[in-house]
């Protein structure tokens, strides 16, 4: 496929709309558009390139969203910082593992899948669990709580290309018992310095091949992360707007449809 800064523009807005609309990070959607896009043309280092390139968007949207919750005065900026300082540790980690031999796209696919799943499980529950989310809330998060978060959420973010939110609400909120407003909060904050971190390790990553778009750092294609970033951004505001006229369980219903269609895509592609 050749580069086209309009047609990631618009599938960006698009990506940007689903996010929106369902109230989901965008790394979750743009890692597997990337991964297709990246395998039609015929990349090599696949994976490497997928995960730094996601990250990057990954980056802009959680800025977009830290931007959000401050100007609704949801903002804990000492924590998100913490835990997202401490994530470049697992995000390090995760480097290791998402540049050795092993991990290939095959591997990644399968561990893609299974988090999105995941992913999928947890917003079709997160309605069910709200009296468990709001018994006996805490405020504050230790040290040791936010290096075991964000550790997990860098870590995943590496391999994975996504902020790591998916995980480290759930600790921070099923775990240790954080109001669910502020762990989404503090995980958007962490997620700006968790995806930075990644994607300026991978930056310096020995590249492979020639990138998409022509302009890249390492391994990430900032020729299409922009297009891609600035198109999720826009969408965001738009699928967050639909999100407020639509019943929430035909939103959960199609957040699992989709979840589905996309893991059946990406596996059928690689297998």
């Amino acid at each position: 496929m050749e580069f086209s800064f309009l047609i990631l523009l618009l599938i960006g807005l698009a990506a940007g709309v689903l996010a929106g609309l369902f109230g989901i990070g965008g790394g979750v959607l743009f890692t597997p558009i990337l991964f297709l896009l990246f395998k039609e043309a015929g990349m090599s280092q696949l994976v490497l390139w997928t995960i730094g390139t996601s990250l990057f968007c990954t980056f802009i949207a959680a800025a977009g969203s830290s931007i959000r919750q401050y100007r609704q005065d949801n903002f804990f900026g000492n924590e998100g910082l913490r835990v997202g300082l401490l994530g470049a540790a697992g995000v390090w980690a995760g480097k290791q593992v998402a540049t050795a031999a092993f991990y290939t796209e095959q591997v990644f696919a399968i561990f893609f899948s299974l988090l999105f799943l995941y992913v999928a499980y947890r917003f079709v529950k997160r309605g069910r669990n709200s009296a468990r989310e709001a018994r006996a809330p805490r405020c504050l998060i230790t040290l040791k709580e936010a290096g075991i978060t964000g550790g997990a959420g860098g870590f995943v973010a590496a391999l994975a290309g996504i902020g790591g939110g998916s995980v480290m609400v759930p600790i921070m909120n099923l775990y240790y018992r954080i109001p669910i407003q502020k762990a989404v909060s503090v995980s958007s904050l962490a997620i700006v310095f968790i995806s930075l971190s990644g994607w300026l390790q991978l930056a310096f990553y020995p590249a492979g091949g020639s990138s998409l778009s022509g302009y890249a750092l390492g391994v990430v294609d900032l020729g299409a992360a922009l297009p891609l970033s600035i198109g999720g951004l826009t969408g965001g505001f738009l699928g967050a707007f639909i999100n407020l006229k639509v019943n929430r369980q035909y939103l959960q219903y199609g957040f699992a449809l989709l979840a589905l269609i996309i893991v059946v895509k990406l596996l059928s592609d690689v297998f």
